[in-house]
């Protein structure tokens, strides 16, 4: 009987081969999965980050304007440049004798304010709204003929941040209850 052995350089391709499929299918399964989890993870922390960021200067804005603002813009900008702010965050506690900064670092160790303005995963605009409400009251007299009717309009009482990409809010623009709340605390 004549028995033909294959080529070692097929055997030694095939091997190849293997090898390589074999590294493919740890990547895809364990190397790959890792890595978005770890992304996953990143994103939530730092925008969760960011959002309590966001929630502290609205609390120092409406402690110094009496009201909330919608307007993302002008509350980065009111971060970054007015003195009753750096006041705030330069100011020292009196009985621990720590800062009194009311905002966190980010993941990177730093407060960039400038990157309060979008989410890290998708970088979308962070949601802001706030509340409006018009209270119609009308005055009559003891003859039931109205005398005038009284119309206030108010806004930015309660205001409320979401994240696009689904990784929290901070308050409710219809429960006063959760005026300043985070979703995730």
């Amino acid at each position: 009987m004549n028995s033909k052995q294959d080529a070692w350089y097929i055997h030694a391709a095939l091997y190849a081969i293997i090898a390589i499929l074999i590294y493919v299918l740890i990547k895809v399964a364990v190397l790959d999965p890792n890595e978005i989890v770890a992304q996953e993870k990143y994103n939530k922390q730092e925008s969760r980050l960011r959002m309590k960021n966001l929630k502290e200067a609205e609390i120092l804005w409406y402690n110094k304007h009496g009201k909330f603002t919608a307007n993302l813009d002008s509350l980065i900008e009111f971060i970054k440049n007015d003195p009753y702010v750096d006041s705030v965050r330069n100011a020292f506690d009196s009985l621990s004798r720590r800062p009194a900064d009311p905002f966190v670092k980010l993941s990177s160790g730093e407060f960039i304010p400038d990157s309060l303005y979008r989410t890290p995963k998708s970088q979308q605009r962070y949601i802001l709204q706030i509340d409006s409400s018009v209270n119609v009251d009308t005055v009559v007299n003891r003859s039931g003929k109205v005398i005038r009717v009284d119309s206030t309009a108010v806004t930015g009482t309660l205001y409320y941040l979401e994240d696009p990409d689904g990784y929290g809010t901070v308050g409710s623009t219809d429960n006063p209850a959760l005026k300043n709340t985070s979703s995730w605390e």
